[in-house]
């Protein structure tokens, strides 16, 4: 490569932008540009349209198959070196062909929004930071309950002590942090220190080591129960002994099995090898626990990634990973592409969840990218879950996975037992059968806490009219509008239309309108209704939505403040609730007649997760799920066998079926404001795959959408099934090449799901 700054202006720069296009741009060096400052990964600014746009530079060249006098020079260039190391850039390139997606738009999804804008590289300090002293550390945080806020704040800096906590990480904790600091500064409970870098943590990355504090695990609340049983101990064995090296473990723990405290002795080991950790959870809701535990354990700086935090903070964290100065980062699934100056380890908690699989834009599988990534880091990579995915177990089963199981409970808690109550013809209220509503009145004579679950927020899903049968329906999609009794609105939760709850019934003026089914909401007037005594906390989208809301909730009940906890999907996982000894999923029939074939495994694992809830310390557990259906095999199966049985069960059928794990898919959907337009195209499409040499690649369709129409847009899809996935590559591979040549490509909308995890 010439290394003079003339030389450089000869050079051609061939660059991905995060524009839906499959192609790169090439662009020309100005004259002032040194060559050696030139290198794939570093971010550039270059003309583009009538505007500018950040590109990433791919490879270097002399000649371009441009005109010279058409090539436009880039505005600047913004890295001195690559933010990306060799391999992640190798990984984004696989992940590009692999999911058939522009290149530009995958390294754009590498890096956090505040880099993807351009900004500096480079960490802004100093930055001040607060810690207790004396008299902060001797003031019992219950002395300031008239101040919630100084209670909360006083109270988080006593848990972190003796560490100082900087802005950053105070930002992390609540965004609203500064009033409650200052008061306590005026009150000398605080003091104020200089730090030249505050994200240098006690033991840096080179060498950090674990501290012997307690901590709260899952089944544990003090040291003494943090011994191992010998399946745990085997488990951390396992992974310890491949590091350094490409491995693979699914760790497969009943709920309660201490996986935490796996992960926990695992983490240890590589912070004592002086190598970082990538931890992976599939919602927002599950950091704040495992955030708490992490800090409480190891005396390392911990950075997070999640959408509800700043551009800000996002990129502090991107950038203290990529430096080497946080050893630990926590995120949810964007956090994958993170760069590592020393990674160790990758682990993925709840490994089954479908919110690991990205749905809009680019749509990659955290869990088989992260993999993909620890095989180029040459890492091990721990997926752990009660209820593993069927593609796990399959792999798991084809040993390429390496399987730990943690069969029993830690310490003294039992697995739940569970109950089919049957509702055939009984008298409800509310959904609550009679029987149920006496199991509750009983746990809750007792003093213990009981958990309700229904997987459906609002009120009631659909409004009915009594005498004419006219039903509220989205003008948008095909979906009823939700009922929101206490904003008193219809909503559709499906494009977010709104509109005011409904005074008489629009078709016939006189009839009664009724809601039907149940929510969240309904449930919770007639747990009230029938309790009135007792609190009761209710979790899901809509009383979670404000900042610390959650945190506030899950205090409230593991301090005994609640006697009953309703929620949503958003409980079933990753919450340790000692007092709950009796769990009731209220419908449990909803997701045994779905036509996606994943309906039954996800049922499965939402019942199984749930469940899991109860019984978790030493008092035993009680599971009640009402159905219409207490025959259905899967229900049975479940009870009687577990989910591990249900697994081989399900997977034995997915082989009779040819379905995946033992085939491979791909889902070409398109939508428009014309039903007539995607349905074209996906025809066109199909015509065209079926004229290549894809070998015994299944073209299926194109069909409407189980929701064919979806915010007013019409939807349509094409699903490309194979037993070989390099035949399915192949033919992805030159459908996409061709596919802006189908007649209507422009006028529509179009996306390829790779390995989908629904089929709407």
């Amino acid at each position: 490569m010439p290394k003079s700054p003339g030389e450089a202006s000869h050079l051609i720069l061939r660059v991905a932008i995060a524009v839906p296009l499959y192609r790169l741009f090439d662009y020309l060096t100005p004259n002032a540009v040194d060559a050696n400052h030139l290198a794939p990964g570093i971010r550039l600014e270059v003309p583009f349209g009538t505007g500018k746009k950040i590109a990433y530079l791919i490879e270097i060249s002399q000649h371009s198959e441009v005109s010279p006098d058409k090539l436009k020079p880039i505005e600047r260039i913004l890295d001195d070196k690559p933010l990306l190391s060799a391999k992640d850039i190798r990984l984004l390139h696989w992940a590009s062909r692999y999911y058939h997606h522009p290149l530009g738009e995958v390294f754009s999804a590498a890096f956090p929004a505040s880099l993807r804008k351009g900004k500096a590289s480079s960490l802004q300090l100093p930055e001040l930071a607060y810690i207790l002293t004396d008299a902060g550390m001797a003031t019992p945080a219950e002395e300031l309950k008239r101040s919630p806020k100084q209670q909360q704040a006083l109270a988080h800096f006593q848990r972190h002590h003796p560490a100082s906590l900087s802005e950053t990480e105070l930002a992390q904790w609540d965004k609203n942090w500064r009033p409650a600091v200052k008061a306590l500064l005026a009150k000398t409970l605080l003091k104020q220190i200089a730090s030249e870098n505050p994200y240098i943590p006690q033991h840096t990355v080179e060498n950090a080591l674990a501290t012997t504090l307690p901590t709260k695990e899952t089944t544990c609340d003090d040291a003494s129960n943090l011994q191992l049983n010998a399946e745990q101990q085997a488990a951390i064995a396992a992974v310890v002994d491949s590091l350094g090296k490409f491995a693979v473990f699914l760790l497969e723990g009943v709920t309660g099995s201490g996986k935490t405290e796996v992960y926990m002795q695992i983490i240890r080991s590589v912070l004592e090898r002086g190598q970082q950790v990538l931890v992976l959870v599939p919602e927002i809701n599950l950091t704040p626990q495992l955030e708490e535990r992490f800090r409480q354990r190891f005396s390392v700086v911990l950075a997070l990634s999640h959408s509800n935090l700043t551009d800000k903070q996002r990129h502090s964290a991107w950038l203290n990973m990529q430096q080497g100065t946080s050893a630990i980062l926590l995120g949810t699934r964007s956090a994958l592409f993170t760069p590592l100056k020393k990674p160790g380890l990758i682990i993925l908690d709840e490994e089954h969840d479908a919110s690991f699989k990205q749905q809009e834009g680019f749509r990659f599988s955290a869990r088989d990218v992260a993999i993909m990534r620890g095989k180029l880091l040459n890492i091990p990579v721990l997926l752990g879950s009660a209820t593993p995915s069927l593609e796990s177990l399959h792999n798991a089963n084809q040993q390429r996975y390496q399987h730990l199981v943690l069969s029993q409970r830690a310490g003294n808690a039992v697995e739940p037992s569970l109950h089919l109550l049957d509702i055939r013809n009984k008298k409800l209220q509310h959904g609550l059968s009679e029987t149920l509503v006496n199991e509750l009145r009983s746990v809750l004579a007792n003093g213990e806490q009981v958990l309700i679950f229904l997987n459906r927020r609002g009120f009631a899903p659909t409004l009915i009219c009594h005498g004419c049968g006219w039903v509220a329906r989205c003008r948008h999609c095909d979906a009823n509008m939700v009922i929101h009794n206490y904003e008193n609105l219809l909503r559709c939760h499906h494009c977010g239309r709104e509109q005011r709850l409904l005074p008489t019934c629009p078709a016939c003026k006189v009839g009664e309108l009724m809601p039907l089914g149940l929510g969240t909401e309904r449930v919770e007037e007639a747990l009230r209704e029938l309790f009135p005594e007792k609190a009761l906390v209710r979790l899901d989208r809509d009383t979670t939505q404000r900042k610390g809301s959650l945190e506030r909730y899950l205090t409230q009940i593991n301090n005994g403040e609640a006697d009953i906890i309703l929620g949503t999907q958003m409980l079933a996982k990753g919450h340790h609730f000692p007092n709950v000894t009796l769990v009731a999923i209220v419908d449990v029939d909803s997701g045994l007649f779905s036509i996606d074939y994943h309906a039954t495994e996800r049922l499965a694992q939402m019942i199984t997760q749930v469940s899991g809830r109860a019984g978790r310390a030493e008092k035993p557990g009680k599971v009640i799920l009402q159905t219409r259906h207490p025959d259905h095999t899967l229900l049975n199966t479940l009870i009687r066998e577990g989910y591990s049985h249900f697994a081989q069960i399900a997977l034995a059928e997915r082989k009779e079926a040819a379905l995946p794990p033992f085939s491979y898919h791909a889902l070409l959907r398109a939508q428009a404001g014309n039903p007539n337009l995607p349905l074209t195209f996906l025809q066109a499409a199909a015509a065209l795959a079926k004229t290549y040499k894809a070998g015994h690649t299944q073209i299926l369709g194109p069909v409407s959408a189980p929701m064919e129409k979806r915010a007013g847009l019409y939807r349509y899809q094409l699903l490309f099934q194979s037993n070989k996935r390099s035949d399915l590559q192949l033919c992805l591979t030159e459908l996409i090449a061709n596919i802006d040549d189908i007649t209507h490509a422009k006028k529509i909308r179009w996306s390829l799901d790779v390995d989908p995890v629904d089929l709407f």
